[in-house]
């Protein structure tokens, strides 16, 4: 099945040479060879078959708040969920509440809903902007939670089968799960309960103003490296004296050291080659090898 197939197929779903990196929080970046959008079941049931038959990568875009792009084009087919596929509902279960997200819904969004609704134990994600199925393969995290303290079963596709994912076959660990490349989630089942509406909104008030104070603004993608052992890499980063460096459109931020802000119009390479800066001198400075959490598009991983 060729591209031009698929694409006459998906009819508006699937477009060729589509932009990729600006869809990113980074705001910079290249093309795919195709980009298919899909809104609701049976458009995965009725593309997934020719997708699977274009032999080429499979690369899954929600926010693109943890991604950088490579600039130039890069020869896999991208996968955007929408619609359906970003859908909330929630169901009462004696002392559980059993809430369903679609892989397309933001984790802000969602715990806004499920705190207005007396749903309690999701308010951290209100500080994480990523959508539940990039959150679910890198076990997305903050302000003393994370995907694994909530999930209890992720439904994914890949390769025209539709699988069901327990907690134990996730093997949760700090940024990563079992997951892998080629697996679209598709929805993500959490465990919460009810608890004290007003509370929660504080608590979510209190998120946000943190993160306002403490992180800066403009094109990014969060943290940058992953905290290692017993240390903050922002800590690590500043130590090295790496506040402030720049490399071309790229900078590390002079607000928190664990983030690169990119100019409007930059350059993702700029960003990449900062990126590689920044972990040679911390490793330098101290001796650690800071890795990187975000996911690559063209480039190698820095792990």
């Amino acid at each position: 099945m060729s591209i031009a197939q698929l694409v006459k197929v998906g009819n508006g779903r699937v477009v060729e040479h589509a932009a990729f990196g600006e869809r990113t929080t980074y705001r910079v970046g290249g093309t795919v060879r195709a980009l298919a959008t899909l809104a609701r079941t049976k458009d995965l049931e009725e593309l997934g078959p020719l997708i699977t038959q274009s032999e080429l990568p499979l690369f899954v875009l929600g926010n693109g708040s943890n991604l950088l792009v490579a600039d130039g084009e890069h020869n896999v087919l991208g996968l955007h969920l929408v619609d359906e596929f970003a859908e909330l509902s929630w169901r009462d279960h004696g002392d559980v509440v059993w809430v369903r997200a679609g892989a397309g819904l933001d984790l802000p969004v969602a715990a806004r809903r499920l705190c207005a609704e007396g749903i309690v134990g999701f308010e951290w994600a209100v500080g994480v902007p990523g959508t539940f199925g990039g959150a679910a393969v890198m076990n997305a995290g903050g302000h003393g939670s994370d995907m694994a303290a909530c999930v209890r079963e992720v439904e994914t596709w890949h390769d025209g089968a539709t699988r069901v994912w327990s907690l134990p076959e996730l093997e949760f660990s700090y940024r990563s799960s079992a997951l892998e490349a080629g697996h679209v989630v598709t929805s993500v089942t959490l465990q919460l309960a009810r608890g004290d509406r007003d509370a929660a909104k504080k608590e979510l008030s209190e998120i946000v103003r943190w993160r306002r104070e403490h992180q800066p603004g403009g094109s990014n993608a969060g943290s940058v490296f992953q905290n290692p052992d017993g240390g903050h890499a922002g800590q690590l980063i500043e130590a090295a004296g790496c506040k402030g460096l720049r490399v071309g459109s790229a900078i590390v931020s002079e607000k928190h050291a664990n983030f690169i802000l990119v100019d409007a119009n930059g350059r993702a390479n700029d960003v990449y080659e900062l990126l590689v800066l920044v972990q040679a001198r911390v490793f330098e400075s101290c001796g650690v090898r800071l890795r990187s959490e975000h996911r690559f598009l063209g480039f190698k991983d820095c792990q």
